[in-house]
Parts: structure tokens; C-alpha cells; sequence
């Protein structure tokens, strides 16, 4: 009975060696096969923040990074989640905080919601001089109807504004909407 089960395994090791023998590549080095992704939902620059977050929590730019990867694929709601882990780990970072305003804005298909307003009040309070609060709270005037608000708060924000700044462009752009607006008359004219 035990002379079988050795004749089995005598074939079935032949099979397996003759097998490689055909289509192996034993006269190529070995090396490591690629790294497969954590998650295939998520972008090279996802992937490569979540792989920086594994190492170090508290990377800032990885939070953010990560953040805005996701926002960009539409996955707003991951988006907002991750960067409320990242503000309760570190709270005392303005720009988690904005961050944080920033995902809960695209969350909301662009609009300056409460929540959103809170974030950016934090981070005003943490770094007064932070031109992201005041441009959004801006825009939250005037997706209030208030262009005149709107227009006080981002005439503030451009006199501190250098001309070269990332955002003076899109300031401008908006400045120029909402005066359009106040003299249409559309909103508030109070």
C-alpha cells in the first residue's frame, strides 16, 4: 500500500521538475516580484502618502498630499474622513485645519457649509495672518447672496496679498465676480 503513494509522489515531483524545465527560466537571476499596491482604488500619489503616513503620522504633507489625491478622484467623503484623523492627531497645524475646510468645501459640491466654516475659523485662529480662511470665508459671503461682504473681506485679503502669490490670480478673478455682481444688483445690496 505504502509502494503507491511513494510511485505518486515519484511522478507527481517528476511533473513538477519537467514542468519547470519547459517553461521555467532557471538561468535568469532571481528577483523579487513588483510590489503590489495596498489599495488599487488610489493613485500613485495616494499610494505613495498612505505609504509615508505608515512611517510617520504626523507628515503634514502627506495628509494633505492624501487629501487632495482623493479629492481629485471624487472621493470626497474618504477625503474629509482622512483629514479629520489627521487634525485630531494633530491639532495645532493651520493647515490641516484648512485642509480639512478645503474637503469639506469639495464635499459639498463647492459650497462653504458650516462645518466647512468651522475648520476655517480654527485655522484663523491658529495663524491669523493664513490667507485660506479669509478667501473662503469670502466665498461664503458671496454664496450667501452678500457680495458687498464678500468684497470687504477679499479687498482685505489682497492688500496683503504679494502679486506673485499662488492665489492672487484667483482673487482677482474673484474680486472682479463679485463686483460684477453688486452692480447688477444680484444679492444683497445692504
Amino acid at each position: 500500500m505504502k509502494i503507491p503513494i511513494l510511485v505518486a509522489l515519484v511522478v507527481a515531483l517528476g511533473a513538477g521538475v519537467a514542468g519547470y524545465a519547459v517553461t521555467g527560466s532557471p538561468g535568469l537571476p532571481a528577483r523579487p516580484a513588483p510590489k503590489a499596491p495596498l489599495d488599487p482604488r488610489y493613485t500613485p500619489e495616494a499610494e505613495k502618502a498612505r505609504e509615508a503616513l505608515l512611517q510617520d503620522l504626523g507628515d503634514v504633507g502627506a495628509w494633505i498630499t492624501l487629501s487632495n489625491a482623493l479629492i481629485r478622484q471624487g472621493r470626497t467623503e474618504l477625503a474629509v474622513e482622512a483629514t479629520e484623523q489627521a487634525v485630531a492627531a494633530i491639532p495645532g497645524d493651520v493647515n490641516l485645519w484648512v485642509q480639512l475646510g478645503v474637503a469639506l468645501v469639495a464635499h459639498a459640491d463647492g459650497e462653504v457649509v458650516p462645518a466647512a466654516r468651522l475648520a476655517f475659523d480654527r485655522a484663523s485662529l491658529l495663524e491669523p495672518a493664513h490667507p485660506a480662511p479669509r478667501y473662503f470665508l469670502g466665498l461664503a459671503w458671496l454664496q450667501s447672496g452678500k457680495p458687498k461682504e464678500a468684497l470687504a473681506v477679499w479687498y482685505e485679503l489682497q492688500e496683503m496679498t504679494p502679486p506673485d502669490a499662488p492665489w492672487a490670480e484667483e482673487l482677482k478673478r474673484m474680486i472682479g465676480a463679485a463686483e460684477t455682481m453688486q452692480i447688477l444688483g444680484v444679492g444683497d445690496m445692504g
